[in-house]
Order: structure tokens, then sequence, then C-alpha cells
């Protein structure tokens, strides 16, 4: 399904934690030319069992207006639209993801938990089940280095380094472009097809500077080591099987460890690839 031509930038607003989120959702916004809008989810079983009704629903509506008045003081020319919704939270960001341009949350303080993350963490099922891409907000801000992008060769993987020469541009920041092989691969033909990649897609953003890096290794281990230096880190949601409900391996990693915002790129490249990459045989998905 296409997505509309005024389709917002949605956040889903859980608690006060979040609010990093409307920030940076804020920035990606205002930099695609997009409205702003924030959703809470209230919750009726959880007001009937605190003291009073009344007290959650005054929070419910004090985190709203927090929110739109930091979105406000982040991008003043934003058009910012918020909205309290009596559901469930994940229903409802997966619903209203289908006619998003893109979902915003926060990580539920995956980073840097050094625990076992459970696969039903709200931000891993979005990253599986969103209708749009998904950037995932830590609570700490990140350092100003570079926009890191995964590539394995798959044309999901190829919308992902699209998506990321729009974001280096927009923040006047520098893109590196990784991709993980084994150890019987040839570097020197892996790197010159991740240039032609990018020359193929670099287009109107010609004015980014571009490092493209080639490093044998686990895909998940090389870019989350990468990610500590980054200022974001984009990848495809599940390389060249990007079907719905589905999340790789590697998507799944960045979540859960890379320190740095993620943003999970769903769907396919318009254009296929062409020559030997067409068709990739090992499984490296970012």
């Amino acid at each position: 399904m296409a997505v509309p031509a005024d389709a917002a930038v949605l956040v889903g607003l859980g608690s006060t934690l979040d609010l990093p989120v409307v920030e940076q959702a804020a920035q990606e916004a205002a930099g695609h030319h997009r409205p702003l809008h924030l959703l809470h989810t209230f919750d009726w079983h959880a007001a009937f069992a605190a003291d009073t009704v009344a007290a959650p629903r005054d929070e419910a509506e004090k985190l709203i207006t927090t929110a739109a008045q930091l979105a406000h003081q982040t991008e003043p020319e934003l058009t910012v639209r918020s909205e309290i919704v009596e559901s469930a939270m994940l229903p409802t960001l997966i619903r209203r993801s289908e006619t998003a341009f893109l979902l915003a949350v926060g990580d539920s303080g995956m980073a840097g938990s050094g625990q076992c993350v459970p696969a039903e963490t709200p931000a891993v099922q979005l990253a599986a089940r969103a209708g749009c891409p998904l950037l995932v907000v830590r609570r700490e801000p990140p350092p100003q280095g570079p926009v890191l992008v995964g590539v394995d060769g798959s044309p999901s993987s190829h919308l992902a380094l699209q998506w990321a020469l729009q974001c280096a541009a927009r923040r006047d920041g520098r893109l590196v472009a990784l991709r993980a092989v084994e150890h019987d691969e040839d570097t020197d033909a892996v790197a010159e097809q991740l240039n032609e990649a990018l020359t193929q897609h670099v287009g109107s953003h010609g004015s980014v500077p571009v490092e493209c890096r080639v490093v044998r290794g686990d895909p998940a281990e090389v870019l989350i080591e990468a990610s500590r230096s980054a200022q974001v880190v984009l990848v495809a949601a599940r390389g060249d099987e990007p079907g719905r409900a589905m999340l790789g391996a590697v998507a799944q990693s960045l979540l859960y460890h890379s320190p740095a915002p993620v943003v999970v790129v769903r769907g396919l490249a318009e254009k296929p690839l062409t020559g030997p990459d067409a068709h990739p045989k090992r499984d490296q998905r970012p």
C-alpha cells in the first residue's frame, strides 16, 4: 500500500521516559517535511487499579501536552498533532503504522541493560510487524558521529541505503556503508559491489561524504561495534527475506545491543540489483 503524501511521523508515547523520542522524531519530521503525530494509549484496566480513575487520565493528558510542547520547542515550524487512544498500545501502533511515514518509539530500556531481552518487547514487535520504517530512540543522546548503514547486497538493504543517504544529507553528516563478509569471500570484489551500490543511489545526495567499509566477521557483531561511534544506524528488517512479521537476526541484535538509535527499514528497493549481488547466496542479513 502506498504511503499517503501527507503521512506523518508517528510517535508512540508510553511514559515520560519516552520524551527523548519526541525530540528526535520532531527533527525527522521537519527534515522530511512531514507533520508529527503524537499518540499515547490509555489503559482503563490500569486506571481502575489506581487509587483514583482520574489520576491516570490526568497523567496521560499531562504527558501528551508536555510532548507537544517539546516538539514545538525542537522544531517551532512543525505541524504537531496529539491524540490519546483508549486501547492497547501494540496493536494500535501496528495498525496506525500502515499509513505512517515513520514510526518512532523508545527502546524500553534495552540498550545497555546487559540482560536477555524478550521477543515480546514492544520495540522488537514493532520492528517485525510495523507497516513503515521504525526509529528506535535510546535514552542517552548519541555521539555526533557518522550515519551508519549495514548493506548485504539484498534489495531491501538497498532501500536502507537510500534512507541512509537521505538521513546523512539532512544531518549534514558523513555516511559509512558497511558490509561484513565471511573469511572465504573476496573483499576487493565485495568493496567494488558496495561502491557500485552507492553510485546507483547517490543521486542528488552527491555532496554527502561517503566511506565504504568491508569487514570480516559476524555481521551483527561488526555493526554493533561500529554503531558505538555512530549518531544513528540503519538496517533492513530482514535482508533478502523482507516479509511481514519477520525480523532478521542482525536487525534484532542491533535493537538489543546498539547504543545508537536504530532505524529498521522495511520494504524493497524500487530498482533490483544487477550483477552477481542480485541473488545473494549467503545469509548475511543486516
